[in-house]
């Protein structure tokens, strides 16, 4: 007797194994996610708030968070090779951000996962992890 079930089986535990990094194409897609974010960011008037807090140009900050999440994806730890612990937090204490940061942050976020097309299912995976963190980041009541 055979299973049916098991392809799909065999399939989701291949899923489980690989990285967030891998699922969501590597370097590769998560350099065009980062870009598209930042492009949203200065493109967009309803992201203008968070856009103030970054340098113009942003090079800088799209590298950081490009590093940043390849590691938080389990993909290289580039950010840590080259900057020490993330220290998310402490890092941005030096700007004000309240709730309506945050929300523009993660809508900015969502917006540019959209746009590439991934998948709702990851998309809403990785919007309940961004907003945990993205919250946690808050440093002000509004």
């Amino acid at each position: 007797m055979s299973d049916t079930n098991a392809p799909q089986e065999s399939q989701d535990a291949q899923e489980e194994t690989r990285s967030l990094y891998e699922i969501i194409g590597g370097e590769s897609r998560l350099r065009e996610l980062v870009d598209r974010f930042y492009d949203l960011m200065q493109l967009e008037p309803d992201f203008a708030g968070i856009h103030a807090m970054h340098p113009v140009p942003n090079d800088s900050s799209r590298d950081k968070l490009f590093m940043f999440l390849s590691g938080w994806m389990g993909g290289p730890n580039l950010f840590i090779e080259r900057y020490g612990h993330p220290m998310l937090r402490a890092r941005h204490l030096p700007f004000a951000i309240g709730t309506s940061e945050r929300d523009q942050w993660l809508r900015c976020m969502a917006m540019a996962l959209e746009d590439l097309g991934y998948d709702y299912d990851l998309r809403l995976a990785l919007m309940q992890s961004f907003y945990q963190t993205a919250d946690w980041m808050r440093n002000r009541a509004h």
